[in-house]
């Protein structure tokens, strides 16, 4: 059976420390009885340190076990029990030397020698680690390992590609040990980092079902259940994880991708932003461009981009490809964020890079047309076709390209040819219905618009132009039930209150009619009222702040004229009458502010 911890400090009692102490300073039996101050001293301060271990006070024992070997240098038994306190604090470095001086002092310790392979390990001296380890299973009594020190030596073995051997250790240790969830995580940990995921899994779940509080092993099952392709299964685990340590970057990391995998990016966002926060050069250009990647996902491109440029900065980072891709995510996070020029130079060291891909050059391409860079577009799209053919997306951009390019005859056989290759996609036949409504080709803009409602049935501006469409081809039934769809989706527009009205005027419905265009009419009035709204509203921000009070009051007093709903201009007049000195109305004004913010209309 394996011990419980490595950091048992009770084995030290258990030696004949004082007479160690005494023999070992004095150099001789027969000097034994005049015991120095400093031995007395030196036995008090294991003591201490022993019982501070015991209440888990590592500062304290620290302190103590410093004392000492100053008090005792030559004893072997104060390094190993400061080199083992160091180890608990993750000091590594003071570790291996406490710990060495130890080991070089009774080279037949073998509990000092465990703890050596430990703290090497931590420190990524792995072949050391196995020269430690070895040396403790070879001796004539060896102790049996801990699960820390059978995880630690099996990570070095990994490490240093003795995998095999690694793994069946662990195997025989959870066998022995079906209780740790400890080793059972670490059995599933090397699984999957050996890329079998599937046999890992049962590992993290038997561990999590053993120990729910173990929160690296609710993080590793997350891991493993979304790279599994089961997002929603993830979240539990995750959020387990994240909530047992909420200060760690890798928590915070799965739980933002496992949210963003299954679209709740609001929620995603929360943590992925924390995980930015607790981001640091001590995180792996691995785990920074997994983060970049998981807030483009997000829909936060402007807080992945710093992120990809600390991931590209990295030295050396990134395989054959993984560089490349890498540099492909970046410049579309460019792009995303208005940024084309920037994204180009970035585009062209990701072709650099390699390797070529239809999907980089329609990225690249994508660039040049949010730079109305038209004819490179055009060429980036056409060099994406000659790698993938058949791409659905590339026939839909280069057509778009062509298109901006007043080129219909070349930019109508490539959307059809989009339509052709994926009769799912509904933009290239809502596309195909506006280029035929513009040249008066009604029945195939209807035909294609119909395509289109089909295929989106949201899309309000394509309900919208098959209203209109069928209006001005005469079939005035089929162009209402259109227009009302449209407004369904659209209820702000007039303009499609006003066609309704001429479809009930022409049938002769003066009353329905009537109405139509007095809704039409109050739409425009809100939208001009709307718009005076945010013009007073801005104006009246901007004097709050050079403290022109007088003007702010009435440009804010506009602002609530025009659009009485919004908390935003009673809040800012609040402030400004408190400038003011008019604290009656400053409170007016923020109890109504408010009042507005918890009504559910509240923008």
């Amino acid at each position: 059976m394996a011990r419980q911890s490595i950091l048992n400090f009770a084995l030290l009692a258990r030696k004949t420390w004082q007479y160690s102490l005494v023999v070992a300073t004095l150099g001789s039996p027969s000097l034994a009885q005049q015991e120095p101050a400093n031995l007395v001293a030196a036995r008090s301060a294991m003591s201490d340190g022993l019982n501070a271990m015991k209440q888990r006070s590592l500062d304290e024992a620290r302190t103590d076990f410093e004392r000492v070997v100053k008090l005792a240098p030559q004893v072997e038994l104060g390094h190993a029990a400061l080199g083992s306190v160091l180890l608990a604090l993750n000091q590594l470095d003071a570790s291996i030397k406490e710990l060495e001086t130890a080991h070089q002092m009774a080279p037949g310790d073998l509990d000092v020698d465990l703890n050596l392979g430990r703290a090497q390990v931590g420190l990524g001296r792995y072949e050391a680690a196995i020269a430690s380890f070895r040396e403790c299973l070879s001796a004539p009594q060896p102790l049996a390992l801990s699960p820390d020190e059978t995880l630690a030596y099996a990570t070095a073995l990994s490490a240093t590609h003795q995998v095999p051997a690694a793994l069946d250790m662990l195997v025989a240790a959870v066998a022995q040990n079906p209780d740790s969830a400890q080793l059972s995580d670490g059995l599933g940990t090397l699984l999957a980092q050996s890329g079998k995921l599937e046999a890992a899994l049962p590992h993290f779940e038997h561990a999590v079902a053993t120990d729910p509080s173990l929160p690296t092993a609710q993080l590793h099952l997350s891991v493993a259940l979304l790279a599994l392709s089961r997002p929603t299964d993830a979240i539990g685990p995750a959020t387990a994880a994240a909530t047992a340590m909420p200060a760690s970057f890798d928590t915070q990391l799965q739980l933002g991708r496992a949210l963003s995998a299954i679209h709740r990016d609001s929620e995603a966002l929360i943590h992925l932003h924390r995980a930015t926060e607790l981001a640091s050069q001590t995180q792996s250009p691995d785990a920074l461009y997994n983060l970049a990647l998981a807030l483009q996902a997000s829909g936060d491109a402007h807080a992945s981009l710093p992120v990809f440029a600390a991931v590209m900065a990295a030295a050396g980072w990134g395989a054959s490809g993984t560089r490349g891709a890498a540099l492909t995510n970046y410049a579309l996070a460019k792009v995303q964020t208005g940024d084309a020029p920037g994204a180009l130079t970035i585009y062209a060291q990701a072709l650099a890079a390699g390797p070529d891909s239809a999907t980089l050059r329609e990225d690249y391409g994508a660039a040049y047309l949010q730079k109305a860079d038209l004819d490179d577009a055009v060429t980036q799209f056409k060099a994406g076709l000659t790698i993938e053919p058949g791409s659905a997306h590339l026939h839909y951009d280069l057509g778009l390209a062509y298109k901006l390019k007043d080129d219909l005859a070349s930019a109508i056989p490539e959307f059809e040819q989009a339509a052709a290759l994926d009769a799912t996609l509904p933009d290239p036949v809502f596309t195909l219905g506006v280029i035929y409504m513009q040249q008066g080709k009604f029945p195939e803009a209807i035909a294609n618009l119909r395509k289109a409602t089909a295929l989106e049935p949201t899309n309000g501006d394509a309900w919208a132009l098959l209203g209109s469409v069928l209006k001005d081809s005469g079939d005035a039934v089929s162009a209402a039930d259109a227009l009302h769809h449209a407004i369904d989706l659209q209820p702000d527009q007039p303009s499609l209150h006003i066609q309704l009205a001429t479809l009930d005027s022409q049938a002769g419905r003066t009353a329905d009619a009537a109405s139509e265009r007095k809704i039409a009419a109050d739409l425009s009035r809100a939208a001009m009222s709307h718009q005076r709204a945010d013009f007073a509203l801005k104006s009246g921000r901007t004097l709050l702040e050079q403290n022109k009070l007088s003007e702010a009051v009435f440009q804010l007093n506009t602002a609530i004229t025009a659009d009485p709903t919004r908390p935003e201009p009673h809040r800012l007049l609040a402030e400004a009458y408190t400038r003011q000195g008019k604290a009656v109305e400053a409170a007016l004004e923020e109890k109504l502010a408010a009042k507005l913010s918890s009504s559910p209309k509240a923008p």
